[in-house]
């Protein structure tokens, strides 16, 4: 991807409603993001087979990439201890990545607004 500006973005779970709003958002902005010069990935830990029924059911235009393995999760620091319900899970906090075409990291987004995350981006 190198030459290339990059929006790598991390996300829990596909087709859930948190996800599927970000997802869409791109989905919706991806004309715009093209033309800023951005290729867009996401990550979650699903399998391929989800993440096909994913981009298929919701027609996105971007790759997602399944870390099934929690390799990619575990480099970037997104694979952390969560709650929900008093109930102590590890799982993916939702982070987005705007890289350069370097490969530097420009700008990390921690606090993603899901149905608004392509707005967040292009600020």
């Amino acid at each position: 991807m190198k030459g290339k500006k990059v929006i790598l973005y991390f996300y829990p779970k596909d087709s859930t409603p948190g996800c599927t709003a970000q997802a869409c958002s791109l989905r919706d902005n991806y004309e715009t993001l093209l033309a800023k010069g951005y290729a867009v990935l996401g990550v979650s830990v699903d399998d391929e087979k989800s993440h096909q029924k994913f981009i298929k059911k919701y027609e996105l235009p971007f790759d997602l990439l399944a870390d099934t393995d929690q390799k990619i999760v575990n480099d970037y620091g997104v694979w952390a201890e969560k709650s929900m319900y008093g109930r102590t899970y590890m799982g993916i906090v939702r982070t987005t990545f705007v890289i350069d075409e370097k490969g530097i990291i420009e700008e990390i987004i921690q606090k993603v607004d899901t149905k608004n995350h392509a707005e967040q981006i292009l600020k």
